[in-house]
């Protein structure tokens, strides 16, 4: 595949499943050069503090995760980036499209052949994330707003993927996900996975799943680099503006009706209010205030 062709075309099967079922296909972003140490490492020198999450998961017997947030300290690229390796830390770089210019640009190119390979899949925004995890790693049982393709890099990775259904991402859950009430972690029990698709990443492997279905991430060999890029159609706004209306009637003790039986009209009404309710003060931000308790030293936490 040559850099020019970022995305390989689809199957008929592909481009029927995508947004619809879990699925992978092939991406060329592997062999652009952007993701080799030497690049990483200065990536990591230059990034923007504000946009530089350290995170460290600590998982019980199980498989309950707590999650603790830290800072890189004044360590240089280089050595951030051997902590990761040696470490069980995972480091997001946060709106790279815009702090990676050569990224941004793969990033927009990859999306222009996916739309041109999936009917009727028309992004009005990306934004993207990468994520540089160590060997033995791990991302808990979660499930984002946004819709999501994750383009994995290096190393090898296991992704669960769980049914977007009341069981697994109750709709209470994911209104407070939206209102910035909690993070995008949830209540996890091992008998889920029996729900789960299970799908192993090498580099050059894209998945992406259904809006709003639960997955959790174990890295499987080697340091692990992935780039999972958060997308919105008019369709993912119009949902989760609706979420987002649901939850404040919801917290003012309002009924609210299952997302599976509002009809398309009294979203896009939920919606539409849900553009003036933001601009209220009406809801704190929680997730912006989450202390960091850690600073990365090497491979020591």
């Amino acid at each position: 595949m040559q850099t020019a062709e970022l995305i390989a075309p689809f199957t008929a099967d592909q481009a029927l499943a995508f947004g619809k079922t879990p699925m992978t296909f092939r991406h060329g972003l592997v062999d652009t050069g952007l993701f080799e140490d030497e690049a990483l490492a200065e990536l990591l020198d230059r990034y923007p503090a504000e946009l530089y999450d350290i995170n460290l998961f600590d998982f019980d017997a199980d498989g309950q995760a707590q999650m603790r947030t830290g800072v890189r300290g004044r360590l240089p690229g280089r050595e951030v980036l051997a902590g990761i390796k040696e470490g069980r830390v995972w480091v997001q770089l946060r709106r790279v499209e815009e702090h990676y210019p050569a990224l941004g640009a793969a990033m927009r190119q990859a999306f222009g052949q996916i739309a041109a390979n999936a009917p009727g899949f028309k992004p009005a925004q990306i934004n993207g994330q990468l994520i540089l995890s160590a060997p033995n790693a791990k991302v808990p049982f979660h499930a984002d707003a946004p819709g999501v393709v994750l383009f994995h890099l290096r190393g090898r990775k296991r992704i669960w993927i769980y049914p977007a259904d009341e069981a697994h991402m109750p709709q209470q859950l994911m209104e407070n996900i939206v209102l910035k009430q909690q993070t995008e972690d949830l209540p996890y029990r091992r008998e889920m996975d029996g729900a789960a698709q299970v799908l192993d990443l090498s580099p050059g492997v894209a998945v992406t799943w259904p809006l709003h279905a639960p997955h959790r991430i174990e890295n499987q060999e080697g340091f692990n680099v992935s780039l999972s890029v958060d997308y919105q159609t008019w369709g993912t706004r119009i949902l989760n503006g609706a979420h987002y209306t649901n939850g404040l009637l919801r917290r003012a003790g309002a009924p609210v009706a299952a997302m599976t039986r509002t009809p398309a009209p009294a979203r896009a009404l939920l919606w539409a209010a849900s553009v003036a309710l933001k601009r209220l003060p009406l809801v704190e931000d929680r997730i912006k205030t989450m202390e960091r308790t850690f600073e990365l030293q090497g491979a020591r936490i």
